[in-house]
């Protein structure tokens, strides 16, 4: 590092002194040294032009400067005569300079007095040598005898050292110097023009100082980069290299430019050569090519130690960054081998049981097996220090002991895992031999318990009995524990305090069942030793029986046999043990290997799934390279077709936005779950909203089938093919995002089958629920845009929420009479799609094709506003049946859905819309009676108080507004006692009292209580009331705009379907004002129909049979009351009014058919009760 440094500092130096130079060699070119004037400085004072340096030489090389006819010599200042003539003899070499300059002053037109002036104050004020003056005098008779004459007597007067002739003519000037070295207008031939002189000169110190300036500043640039610390992360490097890199270029460019400068002057020195090759160059023409040439050596030379000065720079730079990557890669390369080191040294368990050791075995083999990715990176980046070192790295202190490091880590963490695997096989040896020590002791005592002690009685079976114990105690040389000194001296690195006591209990084990089988041999010696007298028959003990189950005495047979028959049952027995004993492995390991089998299928999954995810992206960047980029390629434009110009987009739809969000985001996404599957829908939810792109995809692929198939035979589908070398057409891999998007919940529902009682299983449910979502919502949009002859924008209704084929019946009236379907048991075949603001009907129609253009189409027909939308949930007779009823059942639709399921996900789903516009509806309605209560003044009647029945009125409304249980705040249903039923359900007898529950629930914009009010009418006391109900202003859903009750489209077509007798009439905007407009304000008295009942008693402005006096009329539908029975005064609802008529009006009342938004539909007259009375039953049915 400090060589580095030191070379550094060394390469600034150099650099710093040639720059130097080269300003010095600047300086001595342009004789900045001598003068420091400039063109530029007195340009306007050399355009005068009374002096000047045409070029010409005398005949020993010295400088000529001329003095023209200039009148107003006598004027210029003293100043501007001194610099010019210090600048004109500072142009020429010093070597030039050194000989002497020559004067011509050319007086031919002037007067001797000026001459005799011009030559006094040139002599007085020239700052460089003087050769020769030669003096032009006048031509004039006069002047010229006068000047002979003034200049014989008076030569003392001009006090010069070198001598000034007087010419007569210009052949006398020819004489001293040569023609070709003096201007036109001295009768030479020297081509010389002032301007063009000047322009040089100054394009040539322009230039000079372009080339100092440039010096300076890479001095001082190289300084600033020389004197930057280097910074210590890798960013920062990154930041200083790319700056630093950017100033070199700026500075490079520079450069570039002054050379251009420079090349650009000296051609337009050159030009006369260029124009004419006769022509040459004067002595100052020449010297000013020599002064660029020499110019442009020293910007070379600057060039030159900048270039090798930042070469050394830049591989500083350049190996600070790769010092910095190795040190971000060390840091985490050794905190990964950190971690691995925590990791292995927690693997201190040597296993209580063979299969546990084995289970432990695995484990670690398992885990070098995943260390190993980091180790060998860890390896890697050791070799790639060592390389950086051979590199000449100016960091070989800092970079050599970190690979030294690495490799220690490396070499210690597989040493780590040797021990540990060699500590592991000790283990599995031990408990296997445990193991076989304790099966060779079960097996041992069963074969003591099963000897029959009846038999051992007899010489033969004894003889038998100790055979078999004999040739059992022959296999415990392979079998048991043979010294336990050895046992803990061979496995002394893994023996544990609990996996001691285990070995001697086991070896206490086989010591005792090695005495219990001496005692057994000992006494079947004894047994089987010939007897000197005969052997009575002596019955079993009592224990022997316990031990042993031996058959009775009548089956028994001789002593070889029964031999033969205990073999042959000990050979099933020990199979039985052998199987009992793993079983008992088997259940303590059972849980182990389910969840081990469990994460191995889950592993199978995750790398299905990453596996099929790469084959997509790269089969997509196929298609998109393959494909869709040579559709631009000019070279392929000759086998595109007419048809398919201009239409990638229609073909490929949004492919490469796909292709984008799954390589850029998803995969890599999905990469970071590969350590454990069962998060993985997490990967699914975060980005489950990016998934959307997919229905844009979908909706436009019967375009892109459509064209497909019309360019199917394009020759250049063919030939992008055949470079691909794809067994598949194009229409195959344009499938491909479609089949994806469905394989993903196929591939969530393994995952999830495998994850159950993971962490995971909770987001793994989410993310399939939204992936069938995404295909749900896919699926309807497809639909969508299948939907001809609706005139409207589609996007305009809001999202799409259901969509289904139904049978559908009608009912509609027209003005004041119902009408009922002739062909009422006809139903239509209608496909419905519910938005959030309307619900459409459509026809569906099959078509013939192929492909998507097989798919049905759906004709519009009609749609329904959803903020004038009520349903009925159940229709007797069927229990797949609901209605949709339009503004108050004017118009009713009996829906069939094809199943229970079906019928129930859609009455839920209008719910939910209808409870969210009820609830939107009531915080602006309850906002807009808020603000009316607070503005609108209240009339003081002689009875009450103005101030306390305006304060009680408005806190009576702000009560009602905050009450959730009030009708808008405005209106509640009146509590009356039940009337008994009599028909229908839904038909009530008694004018006094409320009907019955509905034996199927209505809803509406207003809510899920269908209010129902009945007016009795003294002439009729038993017609049936209708019912109200609620409906609520749709303008916060935007929806006021619609025109018509319904939009038919085909009005002949409908027919064709509908089981109405009349076509439906749409009626006007007149008309459909009427039925959602106020209630018009008539003078007079009105009886209470709904009281408002909330409150306490004493509270009450109206109640139920209240005869009121209108005040005036307010908004939305309230009216201002005074009570004439307790002089109260209130806001209540117009349309819970009813007009007091005299007794001899025919009828009792008539109320509004349709009140405003916010207000309750009244009952129409009695009369109008009977003609629709038989259709309303029916529909109620």
């Amino acid at each position: 590092m400090r060589f580095w440094l030191r070379n550094e500092e060394m390469a600034l130096e150099e650099m710093v002194q040639r720059l130097n130079a080269v300003c010095r060699h600047t300086d001595e070119i342009m004789h900045r040294d001598i003068t420091p004037l400039c063109a530029a400085d007195i340009q306007d004072q050399l355009k005068k032009r009374f002096a000047y340096l045409s070029g010409g030489r005398g005949q020993d090389g010295s400088p000529v400067i001329t003095f023209p006819d200039y009148p107003a010599f006598g004027d210029v200042p003293d100043k501007e005569f001194q610099n010019v003539m210090t600048y004109l003899t500072s142009i020429p070499s010093l070597q030039d300079a050194g000989i002497g300059f020559i004067l011509v002053i050319d007086r031919r037109q002037d007067k001797w007095t000026s001459v005799k002036a011009s030559i006094l104050r040139i002599a007085a004020s020239f700052p460089a040598n003087l050769q020769l003056v030669l003096v032009l005098r006048p031509t004039g008779f006069f002047q010229r005898t006068l000047s002979d004459l003034a200049f014989k007597f008076n030569r003392d007067d001009f006090k010069m050292k070198v001598p000034v002739i007087m010419l007569s003519s210009v052949p006398e000037l020819h004489g001293y110097i040569d023609k070709s070295q003096l201007t036109e207008d001295l009768g030479g031939t020297l081509d010389y023009c002032h301007t063009r002189w000047l322009y040089h000169r100054t394009a040539i110190e322009s230039f000079a100082l372009m080339v100092k300036q440039t010096a300076q500043m890479l001095q001082s640039f190289g300084t600033e980069l020389a004197e930057t610390e280097l910074p210590n992360d890798v960013q920062s490097t990154s930041s200083v290299l790319c700056e630093h890199t950017e100033k070199k270029d700026r500075a490079k460019e520079d450069m570039r430019l002054a050379l251009d400068e420079g090349q650009s002057i000296l051609e337009n020195i050159r030009e006369p050569l260029a124009k004419s090759g006769e022509q040459s160059l004067n002595q100052d023409q020449l010297d000013n090519q020599t002064t660029v040439q020499r110019l442009l050596a020293q910007l070379s030379e600057t060039e030159a130690a900048f270039d090798e000065f930042w070469a050394k720079h830049q591989q500083k730079l350049q190996q600070c960054l790769q010092l910095r990557h190795f040190e971000q890669d060390f840091r985490e390369v050794k905190a990964s081998l950190d971690t691995l080191a925590q990791k292995i040294a927690t693997f201190t368990d040597v296993g209580n049981s063979l299969a546990h050791a084995g289970h432990l075995l695995k484990d670690l083999a398992s885990f070098e097996e995943k260390s190993s990715a980091s180790v060998e990176r860890a390896r890697a980046l050791s070799l790639e220090g060592e390389k950086l070192i051979d590199s000449k790295h100016y960091a070989v202190d800092s970079i050599r002991p970190k690979c030294h490091e690495l490799q220690h880590l490396c070499d210690q963490f597989a040493a780590e895992v040797e021990r540990r695997r060699g500590l592991l096989s000790k283990s599995l040896e031990l408990h296997g031999l445990l193991e076989a020590s304790m099966r060779w002791c079960d097996e041992g005592i069963y074969l003591l318990a099963s000897q029959p002690v009846d038999k051992c009685q007899s010489q033969d079976g004894a003889e038998a009995a100790l055979q078999e114990i004999e040739k059992f105690l022959e296999t415990g040389a392979e079998n048991k524990i043979q010294e336990l000194n050895k046992i803990y001296q061979d496995y002394e690195s893994i023996l544990t305090k609990d996996l001691m006591e285990h070995v001697q209990k086991v070896f206490q084990k086989q010591e005792g069942m090695e005495e219990m089988f001496h005692r057994r041999q000992a006494s079947l010696k004894k047994l089987a030793a010939k007897q000197t007298r005969p052997v009575q028959p002596v019955a079993p003990r009592p224990e022997a029986l316990t031990k042993s189950p031996c058959p009775s005495p009548g089956s028994r047979r001789g002593s070889e046999n029964s031999s033969e028959g205990s073999a042959l049952r000990r050979g099933p027995y020990r199979r039985a043990k052998s199987e009992m004993s793993e079983s008992r492995q088997g259940r303590s390991s059972s849980t182990g290997d389910e969840e081990e089998s469990l994460a191995i299928l889950r592993r199978h999954v995750m790398n299905e799934l990453l596996d099929t995810e790469r084959v997509y992206v790269e089969e997509l960047l196929c298609v998109l390279e393959g494909y869709a980029a040579e559709l631009d390629n000019p070279l392929m434009a000759h086998l595109v077709s007419p048809g398919l110009q201009n239409k990638k987009d229609v073909l490929f739809g949004n492919m490469e936005e796909i292709y984008h969000f799954h390589n850029r985001i998803f995969l890599r996404e999905l990469e970071d779950y590969a350590g454990c599957p069962e998060l993985v829908g997490r990967c699914f939810l975060e980005r489950m909203e990016e998934f959307q792109i997919y229905e844009k995809y979908c909706q436009n692929k019967p375009r892109s089938e459509s064209l497909w198939r019309q360019c199917s035979d394009c020759p250049f589908f063919q030939e992008c093919q055949r470079k691909l070398d794809h067994k598949l057409s194009l229409d195959s891999y344009l499938l491909k995002p479609v089949q994806r998007i469905t394989k993903y919940q196929l591939l969530l529902k393994e995952m999830l089958k495998y994850s159950k009682s993971c962490e995971g299983a909770e987001d793994l449910q989410e993310a399939l629920s939204s992936i069938l979502g995404i295909l749900k919502a896919v699926n309807d949009s497809m639909h969508l845009i299948a939907i001809t002859g609706y005139d409207g924008n589609l996007s305009d209704l809001g999202k799409l929420l259901m969509q289904g084929s139904f049978s559908v019946w009608t009912d509609h009236k027209k003005g004041h009479t119902k009408v009922k379907d002739l062909a009422r048991f006809k139903p239509m075949q209608r496909h419905l799609f519910l938005h959030e603001k309307a619900v459409l009907f459509c026809k569906k129609r099959e078509e013939n094709g192929e492909g998507y253009e097989k798919a049905p189409s759906y004709s519009y027909k009609q749609s329904l506003n959803m903020a004038a939308v009520g349903i009925t949930e159940n229709v007797k007779g069927d229990v797949r049946k609901f209605e949709i009823w339009y503004n108050a059942r004017e118009e009713v639709y009996i829906v069939q859905a094809p199943s229970p399921e079906i019928k129930a996900a859609w009455v839920s789903e209008i719910r939910k819309v209808l409870t969210s516009q009820l609830q939107a509806c009531r915080e602006a309605s309850q906002h807009r009676v808020l603000e009316q209560s607070q503005s609108l003044p209240l009339p003081a009647p002689p009875s009450t108080s103005p101030s306390k029945g305006s304060t009680r009125n408005i806190k009576k409304l702000e009560e009602r507004k905050t009450d959730p249980l009030s009708l808008e705040g405005y209106v509640s249903s009146t509590s009356l006692p039940k009337p008994p039923e009599k028909g229908r359900d839904d038909t009530v007898t008694s004018s006094t009292s409320e009907s019955s529950a509905l034996s199927r629930k209505r809803f509406t914009l207003q809510g899920f209580a269908n209010l129902r009010a009945q007016k009795a009418s003294p002439t009729s006391p038993d017609k049936k009331a209708k019912r109200h109900e609620v409906k609520s202003d749709p303008t916060p859903f935007g929806l006021r705009g619609w025109s018509k009750t319904s939009q038919p489209s085909e009005a002949p077509e409908d027919n064709d379907g509908w089981s109405s007798a009349e076509e439906l009439i749409n009626s006007s905007d007149a008309e459909e004002e009427g039925r959602v407009g106020a209630r018009k304000l008539v003078p007079g008295k009105y009886t209470v129909v709904t009281g408002d009942e909330k409150e306490s008693p004493d509270a009450l402005a109206v109640r139920s049979g209240d005869v009121v006096e209108v005040v005036h009329e307010g908004d939305e539908g309230l009216w201002y009351v005074r009570n004439l029975t307790s002089s109260k005064e209130s806001w209540v609802p117009a349309s819970s009014l009813s007009t007091l008529l005299s007794t001899s009006g025919s009828a009792q009342c008539l109320s509004s058919s349709e009140s405003s938004a916010g207000s309750t539909l009244l009952s129409t007259s009695s009369s109008c009760s009977e003609s629709c009375g038989a259709p309303l039953s029916d529909l109620q049915g």
